[in-house]
């Protein structure tokens, strides 16, 4: 990723507000109330809504994201929820996740540059236990024609960032699928998730 990547993220959460609320998001909140506790990731975790609702279920909780800002905004929420993370800042190969290192792994509006979002969802597999599950939620492919009408609701205006069902099939190959489906919800997250759009959800479990 380059440096004007990690500005635009840096000068998001540079603000005082939340770019994205202090609350999680709703389907993850869903898909973790239904489980027990364990060892989790959320990658490109940005302001640590997430990350922090996981760990006053009592998950033990590792995040990541190129911004020092998201880090410094996320640490303060975490004092302020007397919550425990550990957050990490830089691109995913400097860092320094171990294989089946966690239970769970979160992809919560992960939008990956996309000449290497295949290749970080490939990586981010091997950190995940056997039987460990992958909770995902971000933008479809049909989410343009959504940001066209509506700029508040968010997300990436380039179609190769956003996902299609096929995309999530042949990168998390050696899963069994518990859900995957692509279609409208309501946003209401922060200031950039505002409105209707088209997502694509899965929740699946390494083989």
């Amino acid at each position: 990723m380059n440096d004007t990547w990690t500005e635009r993220w840096n000068d998001r959460y540079s603000a005082d507000e939340f770019a994205y609320g202090e609350q999680p998001n709703n389907y993850l909140r869903e898909q973790l109330e239904k489980g027990n506790p364990g060892t989790i990731l959320f990658p490109a975790e940005g302001e640590g809504r997430n990350a922090i609702f996981a760990a006053k279920l009592g998950w033990t909780v590792s995040a990541f994201d190129i911004s020092i800002e998201g880090k410094n905004k996320a640490l303060r929420l975490a004092e302020s929820n007397n919550a425990t993370i550990d957050y990490q800042v830089g691109e995913l190969q400097t860092l320094n996740y171990t294989s089946e290192q966690f239970d769970v792994i979160a992809l919560i509006y992960a939008h990956f540059p996309s000449d290497i979002k295949s290749s970080y969802h490939k990586t981010l597999s091997t950190f995940l236990r056997k039987d460990g599950l992958i909770i995902f939620e971000a933008f479809s492919k049909k989410h343009i024609e959504y940001n066209s009408k509506n700029e508040k609701i968010g997300g990436p205006k380039e179609l190769d960032m956003l996902f299609s069902i096929e995309e999530i099939q042949s990168d998390f190959p050696d899963y069994e699928i518990i859900e995957l489906v692509e279609q409208e919800i309501e946003l209401n997250e922060g200031l950039f998730h505002n409105g209707k759009g088209s997502v694509i959800r899965f929740v699946g479990r390494k083989k």
